[in-house]
């Protein structure tokens, strides 16, 4: 029932905020370069990791304040805040800075705290959400405070690497950049957050780019951000990146990198590319909606907020 109730809030949210909710394909042909994620395979196309790229064509075609909520999968992912399939509410906003995108997070996982209980209950009683506006910081400012790195967003991974080794932290494998980076963040830094309450995490170096653009006044990092809360990643926001000639360059690299690690990889969607050039300045975010009511309910594991669970299925 509170998954019921939230979801029902929310999309009177969305609706009083002018969005269109959009209904995305499931299948597709190109389910996204990024290393770190892999897709399910459905035949002779995979299934979603994200509606991100069917929304971003429909930004391009006009629609300026968009939604989606519906399902997604990815490929081994399974733990305690992880299932293969789940559930994401993922919108876009036509000429809104990324600050903008951070207020509407507040504003759902607000919503969803005072819809979470039953009837007559505290609002928001399983969680104490602050008062005033969630805590906002940078990606560096972190590094430098939980685990003695200053990261610039320019330097080599050799670089990183003799940092993160200089702070004591154990790379183990780790080589690449980004394996380098989030060796040290998920050593140091995640483990600081949960006593930190809601807080945004902006500005990410440029090497985990993604779709992000880069910052005007400093291409060594990028528009997004991340939003923790209790232990849990909830959203990942960007400043869109619109150039299609600079997103090309990125899925070629990000093939590369997943061909040197052996994964598969996908092919690139050209009409993907194509949408980039006609969109005007956007932000978006994907917010897991199982970990938000993860966070709402009090509840210790995702199986917890799903009615079937991977092995119940």
């Amino acid at each position: 029932m509170a998954r019921a109730r939230v979801l029902s809030a929310l999309r009177r949210w969305f609706e009083a905020e002018g969005f269109l909710e959009v209904d995305t394909p499931a299948r597709v042909w190109s389910p996204g370069q990024e290393v770190h994620l892999d897709a399910v395979a459905s035949e002779d196309r995979w299934l979603v990791t994200s509606p991100e790229y069917a929304m971003k064509r429909l930004c391009g075609a006009g629609y300026r304040k968009i939604v989606s909520i519906g399902k997604c999968w990815r490929a081994g992912e399974r733990g305690a805040h992880h299932q293969p399939e789940f559930t994401m509410i993922e919108w876009y906003r036509a000429d809104a800075p990324l600050e903008h995108i951070a207020d509407d997070c507040e504003q759902v996982v607000r919503i969803a705290a005072r819809h979470a209980g039953e009837p007559g209950d505290q609002p928001g009683r399983a969680l104490n959400l602050p008062p005033e506006r969630f805590r906002r910081t940078t990606v560096r400012e972190l590094m430098s405070i939980h685990a003695g790195l200053d990261v610039r967003g320019d330097e080599s991974a050799a670089e990183l690497a003799a940092k993160a080794g200089g702070a004591g932290i154990a790379l183990g494998a780790a080589q690449a950049w980004d394996d380098i980076f989030f060796q040290a963040w998920l050593d140091r830094v995640e483990p600081a957050l949960p006593a930190a309450g809601p807080v945004f995490v902006f500005d990410w170096p440029a090497p985990l780019a993604a779709l992000a653009r880069r910052r005007a006044d400093d291409p060594r990092w990028v528009e997004r951000f991340e939003l923790y809360a209790a232990g849990l990643e909830l959203a990942n926001a960007f400043g869109e990146l619109t150039d299609p000639i600079e997103q090309r360059a990125r899925f070629e690299s990000e093939i590369v990198a997943r061909r040197s690690r052996g994964k598969p990889t996908y092919p690139i969607d050209e009409k993907l590319l194509a949408a980039l050039g006609r969109m005007p300045p956007t932000s978006g975010v994907a917010l897991g909606f199982d970990r938000l009511m993860m966070l709402v309910t009090g509840a210790r594991t995702i199986d917890e907020v799903m009615a079937f669970p991977d092995e119940d299925v």
